[in-house]
């Protein structure tokens, strides 16, 4: 019997054995990685898009030169809506790097009466400082011209356009590209013209394709005006398709065009170009579009 009980316990030792072995093999998956390395995330891929870049440069016209902004017929590039330093706008370069981080890291290229075709050159420039984010902000004299005959063709528009990315994506392949949209020229001169000192001021030659004769409302006057704004509704049309077609460029899906501007916007010089207060309004767009989660 004592034979027969220590056998009976000896092949009930090997069993539990063999219970306890393949529970074993069981939680820790054969030849598989522990639970506590299968349970490691994996690396999220670096973004595409920086929603805090270190560095500034802004490219286009008289409205990012805060023309007639602070003084009659001069630039104020310190009430820049890009780069500027003055504590009344606010500007994108300033929120995104702070004060000091934009006297030191944020450039302005843009030059008053600038047209597409003079992008690809100021882009030349820009390119130099090696910025993370580029801001553009062009369009507004391809429309204003002296007749809308003389207007910029669309399809110019366009090539002058992608040869600027092509340029800055060849130069620098992983900075960043802001795109405004051409303001509202018909709402400009909608809220400007009831001004006997806008209209005089206009008289001068400020955008003449839809300002001139302010107060004409005839049929021809109206056909100028409408063939403009088509014009500026095109233009966008194209800054919005070509920079879809580049993965680190976002398009401020027309907020700068959709903006109901009023006189406290506009310059008490020429009621054209964006007062201070208007160029803390473009700020304000600029930076939401930059720091979006999602554009």
């Amino acid at each position: 019997m004592r034979k027969r009980s220590h056998r009976s316990r000896a092949v009930l030792a090997l069993v539990a054995a063999a219970v306890v072995g393949v529970a074993g093999c069981d939680a820790v998956g054969g030849d598989s990685p522990a639970p506590s390395d299968a349970a490691k995330p994996s690396p999220s891929p670096t973004p595409l898009w920086d929603r805090s870049p270190s560095s500034v440069a802004a490219v286009g016209d008289s409205i990012t030169r805060a023309f007639d902004a602070c003084d009659v017929l001069s630039d104020c590039p310190e009430a820049s809506w890009a780069t500027g330093a003055s504590p009344e706008v606010d500007s994108l370069a300033v929120r995104l790097l702070g004060r000091a981080g934009a006297a030191e890291r944020s450039w302005n290229y843009a030059v008053t009466g600038a047209r597409m075709a003079d992008l690809p050159g100021q882009i030349a420039r820009a390119v130099r400082r090696k910025p993370q984010l580029v801001t553009v902000m062009v369009g507004a004299n391809d429309a204003c011209r002296s007749t809308p005959s003389a207007m910029t063709p669309v399809p110019a528009f366009r090539a002058d356009f992608e040869d600027s990315l092509r340029s800055l994506r060849k130069a620098l392949p992983k900075a960043q590209v802001f795109v405004a949209s051409v303001p509202d020229l018909k709402r400009l001169w909608s809220e400007g013209r009831g001004s006997p000192m806008a209209r005089q001021v206009w008289q001068l030659g400020i955008c003449p394709s839809m300002l001139g004769d302010a107060n004409a409302l005839d049929t021809a006057a109206t056909l100028r005006r409408e063939t403009v704004q088509k014009r500026v509704e095109d233009y966008n049309k194209v800054l919005k398709e070509v920079c879809a077609q580049d993965e680190r460029c976002r398009y401020d899906g027309g907020a700068v065009y959709d903006y109901r501007f009023g006189t406290a916007q506009l310059s008490r010089w020429d009621y054209f170009h964006p007062s201070v207060n208007g160029q803390a309004r473009l700020a304000e767009i600029a930076y939401r579009t930059v720091t979006a989660k999602n554009p």
